[in-house]
């Protein structure tokens, strides 16, 4: 492979402290560890599978309000400019052809 055309990326994977149903609390984690992957020249963000609602939600991942909070959050995250030039991958329910 010819170094001089070579692209390096470099991920930050994080795993975060956080609180079923927090969003509030799970959102201000999140936008810290996207700060500090890019202090730290990251180009890719992943977090954990369920950081935007938390785990052990139970019943609750049954309820539209948990899928509805964790779009408001992602999109709060993203319109609040973190996701500015970093890759973020961002763990939470979606709904596929519900009815």
């Amino acid at each position: 492979m010819d170094m001089i055309n070579a692209r390096v990326c470099k991920i930050a994977t994080c795993n975060l402290n956080q609180w079923s149903m927090d969003f509030k609390h799970n959102k201000l984690n999140i936008i810290e560890s996207i700060k500090i992957a890019v202090e730290q020249g990251c180009t890719l963000r992943t977090g954990p599978e369920l950081e935007i609602p938390g785990y052990g939600c139970e019943d609750h991942f049954l309820e539209m309000d948990t899928v509805n909070h964790s779009w408001e959050v992602l999109g709060e995250i993203i319109e609040e400019g973190y996701t500015d030039n970093i890759l973020c991958d961002f763990g939470m329910p979606v709904y596929y052809k519900a009815n």
